[in-house]
């Protein structure tokens, strides 16, 4: 975080719809357009008025079990149009960092799941078994590793074999709840072989970098529910970034944000693609934009409203900017617990 005294924003502003703005579209797919088996409420419609626009839209996913073919065709079935070269994973980034160093026809120990095997046969590899000649590991999630697999694997990269990780993510969201995800397997490798792998998944910066080299497109906008994957992402790869509201991010973590971890733009849902977007004003101890002010008071973040029409957005940019200075000015993260978010109980004060 920023050093106490050193106040670092974030928001920004655009006088035109995102759609116009920018040319490319990276959207994130669990928490964005669909959750487990069901499509976000109103997700096509955003993402068909984004493309009407002009705008390019790319799938892209840290989960590396399910090749770009599949997810596209989940996609349809939600009723968002998808062709495969619009999907980028993890997986397809980790063959490329491969591919890349190794070159084309070389051995790959895959650990992970049939998206994994497939992204390394796209990229012209050979996907090999854990006690097959290789040179180097590649993991991914994978719900069907053996742990026979795993342990091989591990002692080889103990040993010195090079070890490309396709994402790092701890937690992967099911339809029984947040489960451990490929992040676990990774820290557990890396404590026993003491190694630490590349990772081509967010927030590292590859596979946004295979994204636009796949899809296209001079000014890319990523768009995600996650700070520590999406949004951090997006800054390490040096593009902009729009969080949205209908994933895991909620008020709690929103204010807690770390410099690092702050969109760009802050949306509801993905109809912020259609959008213009104004950021927050100061004006003597608070932050106002269009009917709501927010301030800091005695370490709480305290919300009114001053204007007519619901504006939830604006509620949530006034929200963000007002705890992001509390946290940068004072070091500590503004306490939420009397915040009333509108729509989801009695009128904010």
């Amino acid at each position: 975080m920023a050093a106490p005294g050193k106040v670092v924003l974030v928001l920004l502003t655009s006088t035109e719809p995102l759609a116009g703005a920018y040319d490319l579209a990276m959207l994130d797919l669990d928490g964005v357009v669909y959750i487990g088996q069901h499509a976000v409420d109103g997700a096509a419609a955003h993402i068909r008025r984004a493309r009407e626009a002009g705008m390019r839209v790319a799938f892209i996913t840290n989960n590396a079990s399910r090749p770009a073919a599949v997810v596209a065709e989940h996609l349809r079935e939600l009723g968002v149009a998808a062709g495969t070269d619009d999907v980028v994973t993890s997986a397809q980034a980790a063959a490329r960092l491969l591919r890349d160093r190794f070159g084309a026809g070389v051995p790959v120990l895959c650990l992970g799941g049939p998206g994994l095997s497939a992204a390394l046969e796209e990229a012209g590899l050979l996907p090999v078994g854990a006690e097959a000649d290789a040179v180097a590991v590649v993991s991914g999630y994978g719900p069907d590793l053996p742990w026979r697999d795993i342990m091989h694997a591990a002692v080889r990269i103990r040993d010195g074999l090079p070890w490309v990780a396709s994402n790092a993510d701890h937690t992967i969201p099911t339809t029984y709840g947040v489960a451990p995800g490929h992040g676990v397997l990774v820290d557990m490798v890396r404590r026993f072989t003491g190694v630490t792998p590349q990772v081509a998944g967010k927030p590292s910066r590859p596979l946004l970098d295979e994204t636009v080299r796949r899809v296209g497109g001079r000014r890319p906008l990523m768009v995600g529910d996650r700070l520590d994957t999406d949004i951090e992402g997006a800054r390490n790869a040096g593009v902009d970034s729009l969080l949205v509201l209908t994933g895991v991010t909620g008020l709690a973590e929103l204010v807690a944000a770390r410099p690092g971890e702050r969109p760009g733009y802050l949306s509801s849902d993905l109809a912020g693609l259609s959008s213009a977007h104004a950021s927050p004003q100061k004006a003597d101890r608070s932050w106002r934009l269009g009917g709501w002010t927010g301030r800091a008071d005695d370490g709480r973040l305290v919300m009114e409203r001053t204007g007519a029409g619901p504006a939830v957005d604006d509620w949530w940019r006034v929200a963000a900017v007002t705890a992001w200075e509390h946290r940068d000015r004072t070091g500590a993260v503004l306490d939420v617990s009397t915040a009333l978010i509108p729509g989801t109980g009695p009128r904010a004060r």
